[in-house]
């Protein structure tokens, strides 16, 4: 048996010179040093205790190194647990006593905060931006021969934690068939060759710039611009050596920001897709007015990395995410489960060898969205149009995506709930012109003290990542219900759609 991601991944890619990752500052790494650099490190993994199915934990700055690490796990045979890097020591903590990872990896800022989110048994290591840290020092002294362990299609590669609306975060099981399966999906469906240059300006610990823009790039044999984050000027000097660009509706619209921006700039390029948040239709417009390209929006979430995108060839049509790629099964169903008509509005559920295995540890939720038969309830609403475009109309358990992140409101309000002046809140998200959706909490105020705004965004500062923080707290008399007493976030949407528009 093989290892099936990494032997797909990199195994043809051994001895390699040719240019793989070109940092911003104009030194590449070659396929080969990515490859004997993964070599050192599952053999450091190895040596530390980590066994096959182990789970691996990193929080840790975008880098070669950091990239070189997924591989590594993969190639020994663990389970990938990628956080994000604006977690705080208490939602590591949850991450950690939930997964219980065989070692867990970090900035080596957090090293003198492990108490607060290690037991006092657990394995840590460090790396830093620069790719140097404990880790590095440690692999640096092993061999880089490593022979894949053993994997098969249907044994677990990866953990992506999805924040749960009751506010514990499920852990999204992705086997190594997911992830490959989707990775030659999309390389067929967005035609990535070989000769692609891919300008990699996302984050590398959810699904977009892991799983979709790297994956991708390393099944072709293509090359990656490898930016630490995304940097107006940093992206514009580096366009002109790419041919492909994926990116968040932010992206975007700060390129549109620059004057110096133009279509000149991007002659080279061939395709710019964008996700993890909804495209406005006048950005569509208002790029493809100033570049000469149409971008290609597509729809996926962490449990089922692509569903659906709009076309290579054809119509990119604005305010749709297109149709079912190959191999992936989509309906819209109502309330009773049975599937709508086409043109009815309800929710969206898909089948394929991309859809999860399951949440960790959890199997009555896993029971309640992932069916016997394979159909995975999205919790997105939906509708097929009459041309079979997908258009998305609105997201069921009151998901927030800003910036291109996902934010479940209860976590928000139930840190809220707990401030002073505050009798209850509704976290909502209205539209925001650079991040896609703004949060916003609003607040009914206790009868005795009023709130402070201010003071409960200080607050949260400590206690809740930065992207989850509302960007604006409105204090009120009460919130509005229905006539059972549940409060209509829909309402409120509604009242302060234009906050940040107008």
């Amino acid at each position: 048996m093989t290892n099936t991601l990494f032997d797909a991944l990199m195994g043809p890619r051994k001895g390699e010179d040719r240019d793989f990752l070109i940092l911003q500052n104009g030194a590449a790494l070659s396929y080969d040093d990515i490859y004997r650099l993964s070599g050192q490190m599952a053999n450091m993994l190895t040596q530390t205790g980590v066994q096959p199915g182990d789970r691996v934990a990193v929080q840790v700055e975008k880098s070669p190194q950091a990239l070189a690490l997924y591989l590594a796990a993969v190639r020994a045979g663990a389970v990938f647990l990628p956080l994000n890097t604006a977690y705080t020591a208490a939602e590591i903590g949850y991450f950690v006593g939930d997964a219980e990872p065989a070692l867990v990896v970090c900035d080596p800022s957090r090293q003198a905060r492990r108490d607060d989110f290690m037991p006092p048994e657990g394995r840590l290591m460090t790396l830093d931006a620069d790719g140097r840290g404990s880790l590095s020092d440690a692999a640096a002294a092993c061999p880089e021969r490593h022979d894949p362990v053993a994997r098969g299609g249907a044994d677990l590669a990866a953990i992506l934690y999805t924040s749960g609306t009751t506010g514990r975060s499920k852990g999204a099981m992705l086997s190594h068939d997911n992830l490959l399966s989707n990775a030659r999906t999309l390389a067929d469906a967005w035609r990535f060759t070989a000769q692609d240059v891919l300008l990699h300006a996302l984050p590398i610990f959810h699904t977009h710039g892991l799983f979709v823009a790297s994956n991708v790039s390393m099944l072709t044999g293509g090359a990656m611009i490898w930016l630490p984050k995304f940097d107006a000027d940093t992206v514009i000097r580096l366009l002109p050596r790419a041919t492909a660009m994926m990116g968040v509706p932010t992206f975007y619209t700060r390129l549109l920001d620059r004057d110096d921006f133009t279509g000149d700039l991007v002659r080279d390029m061939r395709l710019f897709t964008s996700g993890s948040a909804p495209l406005l239709a006048e950005t569509h417009r208002a790029f493809e007015d100033r570049t000469g390209h149409r971008i290609l929006e597509r729809y996926g979430m962490t449990e089922t990395n692509m569903n659906t995108s709009n076309p290579y060839d054809g119509e990119r049509r604005a305010g749709t995410v297109g149709f079912p790629l190959p191999g992936v099964e989509l309906k819209i169903t109502g309330e009773d489960g049975a599937e709508l008509p086409q043109g009815e509005i309800g929710l969206i559920e898909v089948r394929g060898d991309n859809v999860f295995q399951g949440y960790w540890r959890m199997p009555e939720k896993t029971a309640e969205e992932l069916g016997a038969d394979g159909w995975f309830k999205t919790g997105d609403l939906g509708m097929i149009d009459p041309d079979g475009y997908v258009v998305i109309v609105g997201r069921g358990k009151d998901l927030i995506i800003s910036g291109g992140f996902n934010i479940y409101p209860k976590e928000v309000e139930l840190l809220i709930d707990e401030m002073p002046g505050v009798l209850e809140s509704a976290v909502i998200g209205v539209p925001h012109p650079d991040f896609g959706e703004g949060v916003v909490a609003v607040i009914a105020r206790d009868r005795t003290t009023p709130p402070d705004p201010q003071q409960i965004m200080a607050g949260l500062s400590d206690r809740l990542a930065r992207f989850k923080q509302p960007k604006k707290v409105i204090v009120i008399d009460e919130l509005p219900r229905n006539t059972m007493g549940k409060v209509q976030k829909a309402a409120l949407r509604a009242e302060y759609a234009d906050l940040f528009t107008t």
